[in-house]
């Protein structure tokens, strides 16, 4: 990738009168997390079947060691790269209005990110299948298992998406408000095959907007809907692009 696209992406993004970040499990694999597709990736190692709420349901005994190792031991030991900390600046410096992001790690969060809307939930909370209350994910102790609501007794969930779950249409409109508001995407660490969360670039797109992709490989916006693809880690990538954006 030559320097000439990583200038003109950034004087792109300085001109922006609305820029947001669409942010994917690329963002945070620098901070320990695997993927869930591709070689190496969490399904390739778990049955992707098993995170399926009526399998959970079902089989909570099976399902929850699971969910323990990978969701809470493996992405709760996990700190935020500087990917995560240049957005947090983006927005701070008032260049960023907002992530969309599909990862549940709550990164975006602890590196300082205000305005995050989590399409696919996070690990913070769980809720109770049986009385729907919800519970901080941190209060709930995790050495007998499967986790049972202190309100009632019922089976907890952690509050992300499950397959065969549909995304909370609140955070689903939040989402696309902030794109059809933004004349500028961020396109961080995702190919966005996920959908419906893939389409948010598009409406970005649509509404005459300038996508800058960051990923390590092409993806299926880089030849078809990106402006600028820059090739790289975002750890690398981004931190390089806030700081010429912000010069």
């Amino acid at each position: 990738m030559s320097n000439h696209a990583l200038e003109n992406a950034a004087r792109a993004l300085k001109n922006a009168r609305c820029a947001m970040a669409f942010t994917g499990a690329g963002i945070s694999v620098e901070s320990g997390i695997p993927p869930f597709r591709g070689p190496g990736g969490v399904w390739s190692k778990h049955d992707p079947e098993k995170f399926e709420k009526g399998y959970f349901k079902r089989h909570p005994d099976e399902v929850w060691p699971l969910l323990k190792e990978i969701f809470f031991d493996m992405i709760g030991r996990a700190q935020p790269n500087p990917a995560h900390f240049a957005l947090a600046e983006l927005e701070y410096r008032g260049k960023l209005a907002g992530i969309v992001t599909q990862n549940i790690d709550s990164l975006h969060q602890a590196a300082g990110s205000t305005v995050v809307h989590e399409y696919h939930g996070s690990t913070r909370r769980m809720q109770c299948m049986k009385c729907r209350m919800f519970f901080d994910s941190h209060s709930i102790p995790l050495d007998k298992l499967p986790a049972s609501c202190p309100a009632c007794g019922g089976l907890l969930k952690p509050d992300f998406v499950f397959f065969g779950e549909g995304v909370s249409s609140e955070v689903h409109r939040a989402a696309t408000d902030l794109a059809k508001q933004s004349d500028l995407c961020l396109i961080i660490g995702t190919g966005g095959q996920v959908m419906p969360a893939g389409r948010i670039p598009y409406i970005v797109k649509k509404h005459g907007g300038t996508l800058i992709e960051i990923n390590l490989h092409d993806t299926d916006y880089s030849y078809t809907t990106s402006d600028y693809f820059l090739q790289g880690k975002a750890g690398t990538m981004l931190p390089k692009l806030t700081q010429l954006t912000l010069e």
